[in-house]
């Protein structure tokens, strides 16, 4: 029985083109029946090129597989807890959710309870399922110490359009983030590939362009203000890779205040987590074709420690 959290990400081999899916996994991996790599495909757990395929998709050499394999639905039940939401909107397709810092978006090995599936099912009967068996609802993620908006589907139909459109980067998100340092220009891009970091499988690290693993990601970011030693950005991403902006901005020697894996600068601020927050997200609603925006404003703590900067009198 499968039970632990494992990622693998590889590239297929020229002798492996025109294998089928499934059965290019499972001759790759060699601890997983045929059934149980089918499983994982139908349920989202493997990506071809950052897209999810079916079982008879033929591999192509350069092919960048990434595959999760999520403890089993036996090692994790989804139960509803009582957990308060704040609902920036919604309706009867779709929520947008202000996630607080801390929070975890769905289980996983360590994080079984108390996640913010645990409180979408106590509060909504009815949630898409194609995500996944631990994610329904979900359509994308923020990493648990990031606070701010995340979109909610309630069906199936819904979850696709919303999938849609974050393939095709037509959903725009903003963060907000307090970096150490000041930063000079008033607004800039960081143009650098991000893969899993060798040693440690859960961090990202830049690589060089035609590393294998290696994804596109682009960052962009300017400047709303100044202190002394810090600096407030207001950051968006054309693309959405795992941790991005925290890499990408430790990378360019602007590492996010709090960030306890990525900031290489200590924690004078005495923050919980990184200081990023996803304050506005703009999509075009499903079945009406409007185009929504919403916002939440930032999380208390993150609040306090840019009074406590200006009354400090270190605003530039």
């Amino acid at each position: 029985m499968l039970w632990v959290d494992q990622e693998y990400c590889f590239e297929v081999p020229l002798q492996a083109a025109g294998k089928r899916l499934d059965r290019f996994l499972v001759r790759r991996l060699h601890l997983l029946s045929r059934s149980q790599v089918q499983r994982l495909i139908e349920g989202r757990h493997v990506l071809v090129n950052s897209v999810p395929k079916r079982s008879s998709y033929k591999v192509q050499p350069g092919d960048i597989i990434e595959m999760q394999i999520p403890p089993s639905s036996q090692e994790i039940v989804l139960v509803p807890e009582e957990i308060p939401l704040e609902i920036i909107y919604e309706d009867e397709d779709l929520m947008v959710i202000n996630k607080p810092q801390g929070m975890v978006v769905h289980p996983a090995k360590g994080h079984k309870k108390g996640t913010l599936v645990n409180a979408l099912l106590n509060y909504c009967s009815h949630l898409s399922s194609d995500g996944g068996s631990l994610r329904p609802g979900i359509v994308h993620r923020l990493d648990k110490d990031t606070s701010g908006l995340l979109l909610v589907s309630k069906n199936d139909f819904t979850y696709h359009e919303l999938a849609r459109q974050l393939k095709a980067r037509k959903i725009k998100r903003r963060y907000l983030a307090l970096v150490h340092g000041e930063v000079r220009e008033e607004r800039g891009m960081i143009d650098a590939p991000l893969g899993r970091d060798p040693k440690e499988r859960k961090k990202r690290v830049v690589l060089a362009k035609g590393t294998v693993g290696a994804r596109e990601a682009r960052t962009h970011y300017r400047v709303k203000e100044r202190y002394c030693g810090y600096t407030l950005l207001e950051v968006s991403l054309e693309t959405g890779r795992t941790h991005q902006i925290r890499v990408h901005l430790s990378y360019a020697g602007y590492p996010i205040a709090g960030d306890r894996v990525y900031c290489y600068r200590g924690n004078p601020l005495n923050l919980p987590g990184q200081a990023l927050h996803a304050y506005q997200i703009t999509f075009r609603h499903p079945r009406t074709s409007k185009i929504l925006t919403c916002e939440a404003p930032s999380p208390t703590v993150f609040a306090d420690v840019l009074s406590k900067i200006r009354c400090q009198g270190q605003q530039i």
